[in-house]
C-alpha cells in the first residue's frame, strides 16, 4: 500500500501537463469542501432548532406522566403513592386535574384546557422562567388565582390584576338533573397573576390554576386526570420509569418526555433525515467531478502505466494508485470542508452573528447552533463513500483498456 499511495500522492500535487486536470482536480476539492460545510452547517442549525424546540416543550411537559389506561380520572392508594414519592429520582410529584373550560372575561368569551396543578409545579418545569407578563402565582391569600398562555390572553382581552372583572370560569356540573339548564354548568372566578408564553400550541391552550379549584368545580374528591413526576437527574429517568411500572402495573401509562411529544419528536428526526439526503444528493454531484478528473489523469499517465508494468507492478497495484488518487482528493476536500463548517459554526454559536429577523418576537435572537460530533463522524463516513465510489467508476472502466492490457 506505502508505493501506490506515495505515487498517487505525487499525482495530487504534481503539476500536470495538461492543466484541465489540475484544475478539474482543484474543482472537485473544492466542491466537496463546499459540499461539507454545507452540510455541518444545516445539520448544526437544525441541531440547535431542534434543542430550541425540546427546551420550549420541556419548561412545561413534565419528566414523567402517569395516566390511566382506561377511563379519564382514577385514584391511586395511599400505599401506591408513598412509594411513588419514596422511589430514588423522584423529586416532584404532582397530581393534575384537567378539564376542557368555557372562560367569560367581560364581553369575550374562549374555550381553554384548565389545569390544575399544585404549588410544586415551578420545581419540576421550567414555567417560572417563561412568564411574559406578571408573575406565576396560584393562590394570593384567600383569592384563586390563575396564569393564562398568552394566546388565550390575548382572545379575551386580559388585564392582569384586574380585581374588578375576574375571569368567570363555567364547566359542566356531573352532579345536576337532567333537564335543568339552569344549574346544568358550575361555575368559578380566577383572577389572572401572569401571562406565559412557551409554544403556540400551548400558549393557545393552557390555563393554568389550582388543582384544588378544578375539583370543587367537577365535584371531585382526590381523583386526578394525571400524575406528573418530575425527575432529579435526567440519566435516572428510565429508571425511574421502570420502578414506577413496577409499582403501577399496566393499568397505567408511563410516558417520558418523547413519549408525551411522540409526534413533534418524529417530525424533527424525519426533516433531519430528509435535509440530510437532500444534501447528500447534491454533494454526489460536487464529487462526481473526481470521475472527470481521474478519467483525465488515467489518460494522460498511460505511459507511467507502460513503465510500471514493464517494472512489475501488477494491474491491482496499478488501479490502487488511482483508487488512491481519487480518495485523496475526496479526503482533502472533506478534511478542509470539515474544519471551515466546523470553525463558522462554532463561531455562530458562540457569537451569535447571524441573527434571526424581527428576532423581538422569538424566543431567540439568532440562529441557534449545535455541534453534534455524530454529525462530523457522519459526514465524514458519507463523503468518503460516495469518494469511493466516484474513484472506483473511472478506475474500473477505464482499466481495461489502459492498465489490464499493455501498452
Amino acid at each position: 500500500m506505502q508505493l501506490p499511495l506515495f505515487i498517487a500522492r505525487r499525482y495530487l500535487f504534481s503539476r500536470k501537463k495538461h492543466h484541465a486536470i489540475n484544475l478539474v482536480s482543484a474543482i472537485s476539492a473544492v466542491g466537496i469542501m463546499g459540499g461539507s460545510i454545507a452540510f455541518i452547517l444545516v445539520l448544526s442549525v437544525f441541531n440547535g432548532f431542534e434543542q430550541v424546540v425540546i427546551s420550549l416543550f420541556s419548561s412545561f411537559e413534565p419528566d414523567l406522566k402517569i395516566t390511566a389506561v382506561e377511563g379519564k380520572t382514577f385514584r391511586l392508594s395511599d400505599t401506591e403513592q408513598k412509594r411513588i414519592r419514596e422511589t430514588k429520582g423522584v423529586a416532584v410529584y404532582q397530581e393534575v386535574v384537567e378539564e376542557m373550560a368555557l372562560l367569560r372575561y367581560k364581553e369575550k368569551q374562549h374555550i381553554a384546557l384548565l389545569k390544575g396543578v399544585e404549588e410544586g409545579y415551578t420545581q419540576m418545569t421550567g414555567i417560572d422562567t417563561m412568564m411574559y407578563a406578571g408573575a406565576f402565582q396560584l393562590n394570593e391569600h384567600e383569592i384563586t388565582r390563575g396564569v393564562l398562555g398568552a394566546g388565550v390572553a390575548y382572545k379575551l382581552g386580559i388585564q392582569l390584576d384586574d380585581f374588578e372583572h375576574p375571569v368567570d370560569v363555567f364547566l359542566p356540573d356531573r352532579t345536576a338533573s337532567v333537564g335543568d339548564v339552569a344549574s346544568s354548568f358550575s361555575h368559578l372566578p380566577i383572577y389572572p397573576a401572569g401571562i406565559f408564553s412557551i409554544q403556540q400550541d400551548i400558549d393557545n391552550k393552557y390555563v393554568l390554576v389550582p388543582v384544588g379549584f378544578v375539583r370543587d368545580l367537577m365535584h371531585y374528591e382526590s381523583e386526578v386526570t394525571s400524575i406528573e413526576l418530575g425527575v432529579a437527574d435526567q440519566a435516572m429517568t428510565g429508571r425511574v420509569k421502570s420502578s414506577v411500572r413496577e409499582i403501577l402495573g399496566d393499568r397505567y401509562r408511563i410516558q417520558d418526555k418523547f413519549e408525551q411529544q411522540e409526534l413533534l419528536y418524529r417530525i424533527i428526526h424525519s426533516e433531519k433525515w430528509a435535509i440530510f439526503a437532500i444534501l447528500a444528493f447534491i454533494l454526489l454531484l460536487a464529487i462526481f467531478n473526481v470521475v472527470g478528473s481521474l478519467t483525465l489523469l488515467i489518460l494522460e499517465k498511460r505511459k507511467d502505466i507502460a513503465v510500471l508494468q514493464t517494472m512489475g507492478a501488477t494491474n491491482r497495484t496499478i488501479r490502487k494508485i488511482f483508487l488512491l488518487e481519487g480518495l485523496q482528493i475526496s479526503f482533502w476536500g472533506n478534511l478542509a470542508g470539515l474544519l471551515i463548517g466546523g470553525l463558522l459554526a462554532f463561531v455562530q454559536q458562540r457569537f451569535g452573528i447571524i441573527g434571526i429577523g424581527q428576532a423581538d418576537t422569538l424566543v431567540i435572537d439568532a440562529y441557534p447552533v449545535k455541534l453534534n460530533p455524530a454529525d462530523f463522524l457522519l459526514i465524514f463516513a458519507t463523503v468518503t463513500g460516495i469518494g469511493l465510489i466516484a474513484s472506483w467508476l473511472p478506475v474500473r472502466r477505464l482499466s481495461k483498456q489502459y492498465i489490464d492490457t499493455k501498452l
